[in-house]
């Protein structure tokens, strides 16, 4: 286990000082600055009960035989996320194949599942390892997760232990304590990353050929947070009694102990949406796999330094280190 406070680590590209830019920039600039990344083939992966989620599978100009990179974005996104495209095309530049999964009802997954993704559905990412083709996984696998999908990632890394079929891991800025999120989210300081985080949630919860009833339905449209929409759908829907039961069993950082593949976390001290988790300072709940960097800066998956993004710089360091 090593925990390190970059305060000097992570230098900001000008002018997006603060937590707020940081995490803006995002959307103010990254739709336009993300690649295109034409010519993806879609792979498509069964789930149990009928659900199929969908990847983008772009493979490297140059075939240097390095590991395929698995990347799972954060809620609201999908495949198209800039974030996702700038990965990827970072990681294509190396030499490797990568995936831009699409959870469960999320992007072109929201036309092949009638079930939801949450935080915790860390089974549907154990499926996936299991069976994407051989071909993808002979030269081994890495993941990268944004946001809730960096949760998912960290959950089931701690549930699989050495089981896990990953040489490394890198988590971006990890709600790994969702109740600390979802009180963050709604303070008033936060209302419009609340409100866009909610149209979007609503969008894929409620989307054209979602197994939804009526009752269901109703609990989406009428949630005027996302605590209200977690406890009133997310958490019935997937078996938790209710919010506070669901974010308690789907944390993140209750398995950060129990992690044996190579895991690299990042976040910033002034995410404005998602605070630390307290594990991040407490070397006794980390495994000896897990590095967690903590800058002062940085804000919400944002990270965008003078040289670009500083998360790609310190996981492919990581990956080059591994070879």
């Amino acid at each position: 286990m090593t925990i390190s406070n970059l305060r000097t680590g992570f230098r900001a590209r000008p002018p997006w000082f603060g937590g707020d830019l940081q995490t803006l920039r995002n959307y103010l600039v990254g739709p336009w600055a993300a690649p295109l990344l034409t010519g993806a083939a879609r792979l498509d992966i069964p789930l149990g009960g009928g659900d199929i989620l969908v990847a983008a599978l772009n493979g490297p100009a140059i075939d240097h035989g390095r590991p395929t990179i698995l990347l799972l974005h954060g809620l609201g996104g999908d495949q198209q996320s800039p974030y996702m495209r700038i990965a990827a095309a970072r990681f294509l530049s190396r030499g490797h194949a990568v995936a831009r999964l699409n959870l469960r009802g999320a992007g072109p997954s929201g036309e092949t599942c009638a079930g939801h993704y949450h935080a915790g559905r860390s089974d549907d990412l154990a499926q996936v390892l299991a069976r994407l083709p051989a071909d993808l996984t002979r030269p081994g696998m890495a993941a990268m997760g944004f946001s809730l999908g960096a949760n998912i990632l960290l959950k089931y890394l701690g549930e699989a232990g050495a089981a896990a079929p990953l040489m490394a891991a890198c988590a971006v800025s990890a709600p790994a304590d969702l109740a600390a999120a979802s009180r963050a989210l709604s303070r008033p300081r936060n209302l419009l990353y609340h409100r866009a985080l909610l149209r979007d949630f609503k969008r894929h919860a409620a989307r054209p050929g979602a197994r939804l009833d009526a009752a269901e339905r109703a609990a989406i449209h009428g949630a005027g947070t996302i605590y209200q929409l977690d406890d009133r759908f997310v958490a019935p829907r997937h078996g938790f009694a209710g919010a506070a039961d669901y974010y308690d069993r789907c944390r993140a950082g209750r398995y950060l102990a129990a992690i044996e593949v190579p895991t690299l976390i990042l976040h910033a001290e002034n995410d404005p949406i998602v605070p630390p988790a307290p594990e991040y300072r407490q070397p006794e709940r980390l495994a000896p796999a897990v590095t967690v960097a903590l800058s002062r800066s940085g804000g919400h998956v944002g990270f965008h330094g003078r040289n670009g993004l500083w998360y790609l710089d310190r996981f492919t360091r990581m990956l080059d280190g591994l070879a």
